[in-house]
């Protein structure tokens, strides 16, 4: 199973983090629904670096950033995010 480095918690298996989405498709509260869906729901899923949203949901349950390779699954960085993250 694949590892994730948790900036809080260490090495853990990847089935305690959830993946949420990519990191541009986060949309504002006032967004039109029609933009909220197509940011929401549509998805290139290209090759390559793409920087995701992941929450170590059975960990310590903090927001993480991940640039990870869409090919290979590769992890180039993980940094913590939220108001508890650590620098």
């Amino acid at each position: 199973m694949k590892q994730i480095a948790c900036p809080h918690c260490g090495n853990r298996a990847q089935a305690e983090f959830i993946y949420e989405r990519t990191a541009d498709s986060v949309v504002p509260l006032d967004a039109e629904p029609a933009v909220a869906v197509a940011a929401l729901f549509t998805r290139a899923n290209l090759r390559g670096m793409e920087e995701e949203l992941w929450r170590h949901t059975h960990g310590c349950g903090m927001w993480l950033l991940i640039r990870r390779d869409r090919a290979s699954h590769d992890i180039e960085w993980i940094r913590s995010i939220g108001p508890e993250a650590l620098p």
